[in-house]
């Protein structure tokens, strides 16, 4: 299962970090199984970074320096597209409207208060978990939420008519595929308590949910769509890990 190629052009595709420039981009949509993996390389880093700040200032500044990197990491790639979904969805009404909205470049009212709640939302809650617990935390929740993209892809359609910028993420992994990403998904879990498993089940919820929604209004997903889940998988799973804190 395993494919450098792949890896790499995920590496390209879904971060700003450096890689080698001869690429073969046909295989681009393929190379959305190892989103796990970018998760485990992105939320390392965070959690890294969240580690040694935490050591020169308060916990509440090491939080927001880790979701700044986080997000210069991914060049704000699924923050943009949780952005567009607020923007379309929000301000479209039917399925020709909501996509014309959510492929303007522009940021909209709803985007901006949506985005600024979700950031504030992730970052009350990580301030508020233990020090020791944070980079654990970045590093689980970067991975297990970059499962929600691949579970829309492989159950919903992709629902735009023609190429966007996003047509790169139309594709539909097969069920090895979503065994192999499932596993690498899951692994960073075994670094938390065994209760910390529990949390898998409203962040799926919540991706079932998205998905159903998306599907009723556009009937399937677009690039946007992908990214928004991943970034309400994320913030899912910090509250549901700092709810289920208080019993551990």
């Amino acid at each position: 299962m395993p494919h450098p190629k792949l890896l790499l052009l995920a590496l390209s595709f879904y971060t700003r970090l450096p890689h080698p420039q001869v690429l073969d981009y046909k295989l681009l949509p393929q190379s959305a199984v190892y989103l796990p993996l970018i998760g485990w390389l992105v939320g390392g880093i965070c959690g890294l970074v969240f580690y040694l700040a935490d050591w020169l200032w308060p916990q509440t500044t090491a939080v927001i320096l880790a979701l700044i990197v986080g997000i210069l990491l991914t060049g704000a790639l699924h923050e943009d597209g949780f952005a567009d979904v607020c923007d379309g969805f929000g301000g479209g009404m039917n399925k020709t409207r909501i996509l014309e909205i959510m492929k303007d470049s522009h940021i909209g009212v709803y985007g901006v208060i949506g985005l600024l709640l979700l950031l504030s939302l992730k970052a009350s809650v990580l301030i508020e978990m233990p020090a020791t617990a944070v980079p654990w935390l970045l590093l689980a929740g970067h991975s297990v939420s970059r499962l929600s993209p691949l579970l829309l892809m492989q159950r919903y359609e992709y629902a735009r008519d023609q190429h966007s910028k996003a047509s790169s993420a139309v594709y539909r992994p097969n069920f090895r595929e979503l065994v192999f990403a499932t596993a690498i998904a899951l692994l960073p879990l075994m670094l938390l308590p065994v209760s910390s498993a529990l949390p898998l089940i409203p962040a799926l919820l919540a991706t079932l949910l998205l998905g159903h929604y998306f599907y009723r209004r556009i009937g399937g997903y677009t690039g946007d769509c992908l990214g928004a889940s991943q970034q309400v998988a994320e913030t899912v799973f910090y509250l549901s890990m700092s709810a289920l804190w208080k019993f551990i």
